[in-house]
């Protein structure tokens, strides 16, 4: 392979035979990575060799080679890529095998969910970055060791500062605040603790604070998604496995939990975790051990649990879809994560630090937002939360000819907001109580020129053509509103 991976998004080649499921992975993936396609194995060789490839996501089966066989080839001429099955079946034994034979990183059943998936590939290119991180940090250990051995320190100082509670951007009216205020108490004891709040809100990152906070913070930080994996693949990796405990186990693996221990492990949304495997999490929590399968004799296990989930984990006990013992062993202490439309003052301190971060990985330079934008964004109700937000200030990046970024580099459906987007009760919002229905439809107006004078860049003509006005009659609107600029 070659190229730059340093100058472009991450790539990512799907390897499928059906030409639908391509295209569909292609536009659930678009915004996010570079997406090459592969119709079979053989052509995903060809690409293989002449790009830069850092994620490969490959259907089970197809015509020829199989997934697995083909994952299996990938790891010895490219081991630093990571591998992602789909399958469409359940019968799961061969995909384990291939998950140490193959090197896969992680299995996903079709038909897939977009959030899951695209949620599977953002933490797949973050474990990719870390991993080259950690290659270059191993090539200068063997080189000036001493050296390094400083900088290593030095590192494990800023991971706490970043993933500290200090890290974790708020104002100081943010209704986080109490959160942090509650993490801080809680954290150096070792209680196991269950973190609710939407996706997107940043449950792993207060999860990782809660680590960083306690005594256990120069151990590790183990973090798995339960709700991306069935039951038997989800043992696998908690527990791991000895070798010849199934067809392809070559050799002992070690689990999540035996890599986390004397640490923290992050189980993320526990509550897709299915009842037959939350019998077997329980015993791990009541008991300190656990059995990796094919294994004679438990292992103990000396590890902090932090739990995450979007469900609301009261009403599934009370409906008996999650197990009541269950539950109040994880959830000694809870915590809610408040989505960001319940932040909005936090927003342009969010906007600024994930600009800078943006700037990074784009290798792109502004001045920052205008005052438009910023008033913009904090009007948004942001449904994909923080995640959306990264995304949406990448996009404006990416597509900014200006020192500044403008509201106009907003997508229309955060533009538009509150005036087009939000119900009836949020748009009287924007009318004034007071006054006749004259007065109340001047405000409306004034609202729509306004808006549709920035998504043109303040180009009255364009506007005028968009609102059927002629550009006589839309300047004397502007005037009578005040909204005439120099």
């Amino acid at each position: 392979m070659t190229g730059n991976p340093k100058q472009r998004l991450p790539t990512v080649l799907v390897v499928d035979d059906e030409l639908r499921s391509r295209e569909a992975l292609r536009r659930t993936l678009d915004e996010d990575f570079e997406v090459l396609t592969a119709a079979n194995a053989e052509e995903a060789q060809r690409i293989m060799e002449s790009e830069w490839v850092q994620i490969i996501v490959c259907d089970q089966r197809m015509p020829g080679t199989s997934g697995v066989e083909f994952l299996r080839r990938v790891r010895s001429q490219w081991p630093d890529t990571l591998r992602i099955i789909l399958s469409g079946y359940t019968d799961a034994e061969d995909i384990i095998a291939g998950v140490n034979e193959a090197g896969i990183y992680q299995y996903l059943l079709k038909p897939w969910q977009p959030e899951q998936l695209l949620l599977t590939l953002q933490t797949a290119a973050s474990v990719h970055r870390l991993q080259q991180e950690n290659q270059r940090l191993s090539l200068e250990l063997r080189t000036a060791e001493p050296v390094l051995a400083r900088r290593v320190d030095s590192k494990q100082e800023r991971a706490r500062r970043e993933f500290a509670l200090d890290g974790l951007i708020r104002s100081p009216q943010s209704p986080l605040n109490a959160v942090c205020e509650l993490v801080e108490r809680i954290a150096p004891f070792d209680l196991s603790v269950l973190i609710s709040g939407e996706s997107g809100t940043g449950k792993e990152m207060l999860a990782r604070a809660i680590h960083y906070c306690s005594r256990r913070s120069d151990k590790a930080f183990v973090v798995e998604h339960c709700g991306a994996l069935p039951d038997q693949l989800l043992e696998a990796e908690l527990f791991g496995y000895k070798r010849g405990a199934f067809t392809g186990a070559y050799e002992d693996r070690s689990g999540r939990f035996q890599q986390a221990d004397g640490g923290t492990i992050f189980l993320d949304e526990i509550g897709d975790t299915s009842p037959v495997f939350q019998v077997k999490l329980l015993r791990v929590l009541q008991e300190g051990e656990f059995r990796p399968l094919g294994a004679a004799r438990p292992q103990s296990v000396d590890v902090r649990v932090v739990a995450a989930t979007h469900h609301d984990l009261e009403a599934e006990v009370r409906a008996g879809t999650f197990r009541e013992d269950l539950y109040y062993r994880l959830a000694t202490v809870t915590l809610r994560v408040p989505p960001l439309r319940e932040r909005a003052m936090d927003i342009p301190l969010l906007a600024g630090r994930l600009l800078d971060a943006s700037q990074k990985f784009l290798g792109k330079s502004v001045a920052g937002f205008s005052t438009e934008a910023l008033a913009c964004l904090a009007a948004y109700p942001w449904p994909g939360n923080v995640r959306e937000l990264q995304n949406e200030i990448l996009r404006m990046l990416a597509l900014a000819d200006t020192p500044q970024l403008g509201a106009d580099l907003l997508a229309p459906r955060i533009l538009r907001t509150p005036a087009v987007n939000q119900q009836e009760d949020q748009l009287l919002e924007l009318i004034p109580l007071a006054g006749g229905l004259r007065e109340r439809m001047d405000a409306l107006e004034a609202r729509v020129l306004k808006e549709t004078l920035i998504r043109h860049r303040w180009n009255k003509s364009r506007a005028a053509s968009e609102l059927g006005l002629s550009r006589v009659g839309l300047r004397s609107k502007l005037v009578r509103y005040g909204l005439e600029r120099g």
